[in-house]
């Protein structure tokens, strides 16, 4: 059952899903903002990643950036799911697992710290499943940045530039790691991240916006599980379209209000030929299908076959597993 969000509770989750205040008492800040005093703001937010409506209070990374990530697709016997999915979800590198509408109706991200772990890791999978795992990797992004209003219409994603990675240092790791993990619901989270990791918290603030200005964290603030707070219709649609045409595709797709993600992946010949991806989250699915009629309508994808996958169970929702677990 969803549970009620009160005005204030509204504003915690759609104001502040990015521009976290990158300051030594953020929490406070918020506090200011909502006439609210601190404890009360860390109170509230803790309240709503206990029940399942937030994921974290942290940041997304790009994909491919720090660490390695695909997109996987596994074709389960529906009396095999329950037995699959714990195999799936039981990898730590899985940070996001849903069951589809589709044959190929296993869904999930997978993250590694290089891409040898990420093949050894699906390799895994297969052998322990005996089911092929279809790798869907990124080509490129058009929009990655989930972070979309909560009340009112529906807007237009801002497309995001690429990333600067010669911002990226070796030493920024640990630090993502932690980012995707969640910070502490505590008074001074960054104080608490830097002497978890032995650095000084003015080192930890000038490296998370250094790297937010590089595009290498996507947005710093509330992770929002959009299922648990009433955005259950979503649907993930893909586009059989060639190659030449990907790019003004992609590029009208992620301008088209009402499409959350949109991106290139791999195509695997002779079994899965889709190649442009576009989400659509919405709260029906009479919401979700006006958002889809809208893309069909666009010349870019006049023609164009397409495939509509609404996801109907979450699995899994975690941050990003971005460095290598050590040996026991």
């Amino acid at each position: 059952m969803t549970q009620r969000l009160d005005q204030i509770d509204r504003r915690l989750l759609d104001d502040y899903q990015r521009d976290f205040p990158l300051v030594a008492r953020p929490f406070a800040c918020l506090g200011q903002d909502l006439g609210l005093a601190e404890a009360e703001v860390i109170a509230r937010l803790a309240g709503m990643q206990s029940r399942g409506q937030i994921s974290r209070v942290g940041a997304t990374v790009r994909p491919n950036t720090a660490g390695a990530s695909t997109l996987a697709a596994m074709s389960v016997p529906e009396d095999r799911i329950e037995e699959v999915a714990e195999l799936v979800n039981a990898e730590n590198g899985v940070n996001h697992s849903y069951l589809r509408e589709n044959q190929w109706n296993l869904w999930f991200v997978a993250t590694a710290a290089d891409g040898a772990a990420l093949a050894a890791q699906l390799a895994r999978l297969e052998a322990a499943t005996g089911l092929q795992v279809l790798d869907l990797r990124l080509v490129q992004a058009f929009n990655i940045d989930l972070g979309f209003a909560l009340q009112g219409p529906r807007a237009q994603m801002v497309r995001r530039p690429p990333p600067d990675m010669a911002a990226l240092c070796a030493s920024d790791r640990p630090i993502l790691q932690a980012l995707s993990q969640g910070l502490p619901l505590v008074q001074q989270p960054f104080a608490q991240l830097a002497e978890s990791l032995g650095q000084t918290e003015d080192h930890i603030l000038a490296r998370i916006k250094a790297l937010s200005e590089a595009e290498i964290l996507t947005r710093v603030g509330v992770i929002v599980r959009h299922r648990a707070i009433g955005w259950t219709s979503n649907a993930m649609v893909v586009w059989d379209i060639a190659t030449a045409g990907v790019a003004a595709a992609g590029n009208a797709l992620s301008a088209l209000p009402g499409i959350s993600l949109c991106y290139q992946r791999v195509t695997v010949p002779g079994v899965w030929p889709y190649a442009l991806y576009s989400m659509i989250h919405a709260r029906s699915r009479a919401e979700a299908m006006a958002v889809l009629d809208a893309a069909k309508a666009l010349p870019e994808l006049a023609g164009v076959d397409h495939s509509v996958l609404f996801s109907t169970r979450c699995f899994k929702q975690t941050g990003a597993q971005l460095m290598q677990e050590r040996a026991a």
